[in-house]
């Protein structure tokens, strides 16, 4: 029987490139940020987006063994590798989103091809690496980690060696593979900077796109509404009947669902737990290292690639000479050798820690021989550990200890659930029997809205509505993972989608032909108005009774307004100067009529901020367009080849599709 997971969504990270050159992947791209994302994925500058190249390689699909997704060069991927990939970026997007992503809706999305072809453009960059002879090294990868946002500490904001344990253990990595990936990810890196990292930007390409973003227009302009269209008559019988047949799809009756939902939580099922003061003082007893900050001390590491050198160095020292004077003779800069304000736990070399929490301030320690290499190390200062006292934490402590329980009530309450559930009970009849409760959502569209247009009031923090519209009547549904606890669902009861009769709608379908009828006459309006206008008469001269001039100095693309949305922007940027046009308005019924008076062509300073950031978007943009083509390229000389049948194996899909 599946156990209930409690992993909460990972922190995020940085990732390399803010670039996104295919803006349909935005909310995938957010998600993907995380730490661990860059450990599998190992995503550099534009890789999310350029990974789509591996299937315009002519789409190499071959039958070489189903147990093979694709080859790269002297690199496999199973079909067990890729699922479990699979399977684990469509858990962690699901947490980055808020909400479970089904295997149905991530082949709908493409994120099966996104995964495979990122994969392989990886694996096409790690061949490149191991060609090239490119290798890292160890104390270099180890400050990589020690620097990554992910595993400091929330409160200090330094290296959390505990953090960095718990970290990998819940998301089935041990030390040794992670570093190993985090290498692979740099020489990945290295490649990816080396052939798009020093792009400069042309000067043309500079003005133009600020001119498209800042070039300004000055008009005059009216709008026309419904008072302009003047009365419409109401429509006879046939005119209704024939309006209404030609778009009965209009007006056609949704399908809507029956829902029944059992939400449970660790909050809700804690939030009347008793929690004495004696519970709460116990625990904080039993854990007092959790409300101790520890000591911290600031530590400098200057390395040294031979014995000679540091017994060297070591020798500078016993006689005066500065540990800066050391390291600035190495080519060092303070920043190099700082390890940061550390607790000896967030220190990931054991005998660097231990060297450095032996030390007293100012002190230099003797040649450390770490896991990384041999260095010296000097503590700058020491902080001492400091205590939160019970007071501080008590309400914390019951909170804690109430959502405890209630993980504990969710774990009896899940097998309980999921065992009445196999006997064929209903989640009503469990309810019942658990005193739980059910909600019942009698009529639910796909857009989540009752048959009044109202939106209902579905759980939180899941898609309940496409995964009922994807089951049937009967069927037994996984529970939808929510917020550390989880959503059951049942879809009770199926009406059809059906046509209505025009006596049903009569009132909607006589508004949309007025609104028809309206917008119809205001074109004819508002085409007049444009034809005055091109024999010389003036705006101001001619506005239609009820309306009035406006005027506005400077209109800059992509910033609409209520009187002017973008599909008027549109057409203002499309028209030259002194010309005018007639544009539909917000909505169906409503125009604007206007007239460029004036176009504003920007200037820009070179050695401006503005210019400056506009250069480096640009040159982000080219860069990932470079690397593209280059991995592109490099999937073709290392031989990438993809098995169609052994790809719809591991994501669920027949051949056929």
């Amino acid at each position: 029987m599946m156990r209930p997971d409690f992993t909460a969504a990972l922190p995020a990270g940085h990732s390399a490139t803010n670039s996104e050159p295919f803006p349909m992947l935005r909310g995938i791209h957010n998600a993907s940020k995380n730490w661990i994302g860059r450990a599998i994925m190992g995503t550099v500058l534009g890789l999310i987006a350029i990974s789509f190249t591996v299937w315009g390689v002519g789409d190499i699909f071959k039958g070489f063994g189903r147990s093979t997704v694709a080859t790269i060069g002297k690199t496999e991927i199973t079909t067990e590798q890729f699922r479990n990939l699979f399977n684990q970026h469509l858990q962690q997007l699901g947490r980055q989103v808020g909400r479970p992503i089904g295997m149905e809706q991530a082949r709908a999305l493409g994120l099966d091809r996104q995964l495979l072809g990122q994969l392989v453009a990886e694996a096409a960059l790690d061949e490149r690496a191991r060609s090239l002879g490119l290798g890292l090294a160890d104390a270099d990868v180890a400050k990589r980690i020690m620097n990554d946002p992910t595993f400091k500490n929330p409160t200090n904001g330094q290296f959390d060696r505990q953090r960095f344990e718990g970290v990998l253990r819940e998301n089935g990595y041990n030390e040794q593979r992670f570093v190993a990936e985090q290498r692979r990810v740099a020489l990945r890196r290295q490649i990816a900077e080396t052939v798009a990292g020093e792009v400069k930007t042309p000067q043309t390409a500079i003005e133009a796109t600020n001119r498209y973003q800042n070039e300004t227009r000055g008009i005059d302009y009216v709008a026309l509404g419904v008072a302009q269209a003047e009365a419409i008559p109401a429509p006879t019988p046939e005119q209704l009947a024939s309006y209404f047949e030609e778009r009965k799809p209009l007006f056609r009756a949704p399908e809507y669902r029956k829902i029944v939902t059992l939400a449970l939580s660790p909050e809700s099922l804690g939030a009347n737990a008793e929690i004495s003061d004696e519970d709460v003082r116990k625990a904080y007893e039993q854990q007092p290292e959790r409300y101790v900050t520890p000591e911290r001390r600031q530590i400098q590491q200057i390395m040294f690639p031979d014995e000679a050198s540091i017994a060297a160095a070591t020798e500078r020292l016993g006689k005066g000479e500065s540990f800066a004077a050391i390291a600035a003779e190495r080519g060092l800069k303070e920043s190099d050798i700082d390890l940061g304000t550390l607790t000896k736990a967030a220190i990931l070399d054991r005998a660097v820690a231990d060297a450095a929490f032996a030390l007293k301030e100012g002190e230099v320690s003797a040649p450390v021989k770490g896991r990384f290499g041999t260095g010296l190390v000097r503590v700058v200062k020491i902080e001492p550990q400091a205590e939160r006292p019970f007071e501080a934490v008590a309400a914390d402590i019951r909170k804690e200890l109430a959502q405890q329980q209630g993980k504990e009530r969710l774990l009896k309450l899940y097998d309980a659930i999921e065992d009445e559930r196999a006997g064929g009970k209903t989640l009503t009849e469990i309810a019942q029997n658990q005193k739980l409760k059910v909600e019942t959502f009698e009529a639910v569209d796909r857009a989540g809205r009752a048959p009044d247009g109202k939106p209902v009031e579905l759980p939180k923090g899941v898609d309940v509505v496409t995964s009922a519209f994807a089951s049937d009547v009967g069927v037994e549904n996984d529970p939808l993972p929510s917020a550390g606890g989880y959503v059951w669902y049942e879809t009770a009861g199926i009406t059809p989608s059906r046509e209505r009769k025009l006596e049903e709608v009569k009132d909607q379908v006589e508004a949309r032909w007025r609104d028809d009828e309206a917008a119809k006459k205001l074109k004819s309006v508002g085409d007049e108005l444009v034809e005055k206008l091109k024999t010389g008469a003036k705006l101001a001269d001619i506005l239609p009774w009820g309306t009035k001039l406006e005027t506005v100095p400077e209109l800059k693309r992509g910033q609409p307004t209520p009187a002017l949305p973008a599909k008027v922007l549109d057409a203002v940027f499309r028209t030259p100067k002194d010309a005018s046009g007639n544009v539909e308005g917000e909505q169906a019924s409503s125009r604007v009529v206007f007239t460029v008076k004036e176009i504003t062509v920007p200037t820009l300073d070179a050695a401006s901020a503005e210019a400056k950031q506009l250069s480096e978007t640009l040159r982000r943009s080219i860069s990932d367009d470079l690397l593209g083509q280059y991995i592109a390229r490099l999937e073709r000389d290392v031989g990438a080849n993809i098995n169609q049948a052994a790809f719809n194996q591991a994501v669920g899909t027949s051949t056929a599709q």
